[in-house]
């Protein structure tokens, strides 16, 4: 697996990353006490007590772990839900709800569950909630776009109350980190027979086994979690956590500064300076395994003819990009595999920028007067409004006139969803660390729409490695295929892969044991905050 290194900001822990990810394996052997556990410590410090704010751009989707596959709805559920494994702050895969594991062969896996554990509504958690769990999420009736992470399961089987059997369809080597992902957090199986019956909504009512239970839920306000007194590890030491959503970054960065936020996400690179200079708080940054991108919808004209997608590609300057608006945080992208997940590889032909040969193939196109189009971006996502305006101002130099359309997230969501858009800016990050997870669900015929593929591309040979890939056991042949899936989608450039962005918090001189981890999810339970902040904000 991949190391990381951290370093202390702010009084924040921060992950760098150093080394290139290797491939998941059996991690059976990792001892359970090496995971935070209950006991006498765990509980001397839930009395520090303490409400965190933490001031976000975006508000959350839906609280159902099988619901919206979006980055702001994972922050809150994470501190819900908790899966059978999880990834600790090196994103090395570690016991959660299933102390240990074994691989029987290449289809069948037996995982041993921790005992004596609850869920919030008294459920005790054992084989019955994780059948429940993973049957709910490949029931094509629930349509969960998270069932793709799921769907080469095939049996699950409970041997007795704390041993369950997962059988898949075929070989697949990343099970253990999809069974990490948010997708994979255990729900209370009263709660899901609740649901089928028409008696409870796991969007806005979840139960799960976490640090955290939820207690209200304003939304395009605030979303407040208290503490679970009863989690199996022990309570927390924050009384709650309270993310607020506050879509204009300067006034996050101002909230910091007053001293009305403990952590303020998504700073861009030129406010970095604001921040650190503040007195009550300064900036953490983490390497991410995000690829940000310029996605077409493919099947709108004109861009469902992959020569415009082309000509588009090599009208956009992102070295200009990176370099003016991510001053030195980002790398430039060469393909879509952000380059810290198994399954990179630079022996690819990235899209270069060549304005002549962008004019060139338009006009080749039959588009040599250029056209009109719209761009979405998320409202308050000030990196992706600065990124819409010097992508507008170059393409303007091939002809092509483009409208910036700001749309509130959840409804950019549904637009791209439903493909009714033409030109969007969003982001994916790879939270498995697995190539799999970051081809599959933005590249397979199969994912079209709300599991990720949004520019609704397709095509038969990349869906066929991807396949391929998903069922391959040997590392070096995954990798050559996640390569050739790259070469595709730079060739036929669905999308346009621009940066790797870090990922950057403000955060509070009066936090401590704050973890940011490579996927962008924050984990709450080693955190503590002192001085007046402690009172709550």
């Amino acid at each position: 697996m991949r190391k990381f290194t951290q370093r202390i900001v702010g009084g924040a822990v921060v992950l760098s990353l150093a080394g290139a990810l290797a491939a998941c394996t059996d991690d059976s052997d990792v001892e359970p006490e090496d995971v935070p556990a209950g006991d006498d410590e765990g509980e001397e410090a839930a009395a520090d007590g303490g409400n965190i704010v933490i001031a976000v751009d975006s508000d959350v989707v839906d609280l159902d772990p099988h619901g919206s596959n979006d980055t702001s709805s994972t922050h809150v559920r994470t501190n819900i839900y908790e899966g059978l494994v999880e990834h600790d702050a090196d994103m090395e895969l570690q016991p959660a709800l299933a102390e240990d594991w074994e691989q029987i062969d290449e289809y069948t896996w037996e995982f041993y569950l921790t005992e004596d554990v609850e869920f919030t509504d008294g459920t005790p958690f054992n084989a019955d909630a994780v059948i429940a769990t993973l049957e709910r999420v490949t029931d094509p009736e629930e349509a969960s776009p998270r069932a793709f992470m799921y769907d080469m399961i095939e049996e699950v089987n409970a041997l007795d109350d704390y041993t369950v059997e997962i059988v898949t369809e075929y070989p697949f080597a990343p099970l253990l980190a999809h069974l990490a992902h948010d997708g994979g957090g255990m729900i209370s199986p009263t709660a899901i027979e609740a649901e089928a019956a028409g008696d409870h909504n796991l969007d806005i009512d979840p139960v799960g086994t976490g640090p955290f239970e939820l207690d209200n839920w304003s939304q395009g306000n605030e979303v407040v979690l208290t503490r679970n007194e009863d989690y199996w590890r022990g309570p927390v030491a924050l009384d709650s956590a309270t993310y607020r959503i506050v879509e204009e970054q300067s006034t996050r960065i101002a909230m910091l500064d007053q001293g009305e936020a403990h952590v303020v996400n998504s700073i861009e690179p030129a406010n970095t300076s604001q921040v650190e200079n503040s007195e009550n708080g300064d900036i953490a940054s983490v390497e991410s395994l995000r690829m940000d991108y310029l996605g077409f919808n493919n099947t709108a004209e004109p861009f469902d003819d992959p020569d415009v997608r082309r000509a588009l590609s090599m009208a956009v300057n992102k070295a200009e990009i990176v370099e003016g608006i991510f001053e030195g945080f980002g790398l430039e992208a060469i393909g879509p595999v952000n380059y810290q997940v198994f399954g990179f590889s630079d022996d690819i032909d990235p899209i270069e920028y060549d304005v002549d040969a962008a004019e060139e193939l338009l006009a080749d196109a039959g588009y040599e007067d250029g056209f009109e189009a719209e761009l979405l971006v998320e409202s308050g996502n000030s990196i992706n409004m600065q990124m819409a305006e010097v992508i507008q101002d170059q393409l303007s130099e091939i002809g092509v006139s483009v409208s910036i359309q700001l749309i509130e997230w959840a409804a950019l969501l549904d637009a791209t969803d439903e493909a009714n858009y033409e030109m969007v800016l969003l982001g994916w990050t790879t939270v498995t660390g697995d190539a799999d997870y970051g081809t599959y669900a933005l590249f397979h015929t199969d994912s079209h729409g709300p599991p990720g593929n949004n520019t609704f591309y397709t095509n038969e040979e990349v869906d066929q490695l991807l396949d391929d890939a998903r069922r391959e056991t040997d590392d070096d042949a995954r990798i050559d295929m996640y390569r050739e899936v790259a070469q595709h989608v730079n060739d036929d450039a669905p999308m346009l892969p621009i940066v790797h962005d870090e990922f950057r918090i403000g955060i509070s001189h009066d936090v401590e044991g704050f973890i940011q981890l490579p996927h962008g999810v924050y984990d709450l339970r080693e955190t503590t905050i002192s001085g007046e902040a402690s009172g709550g904000y």
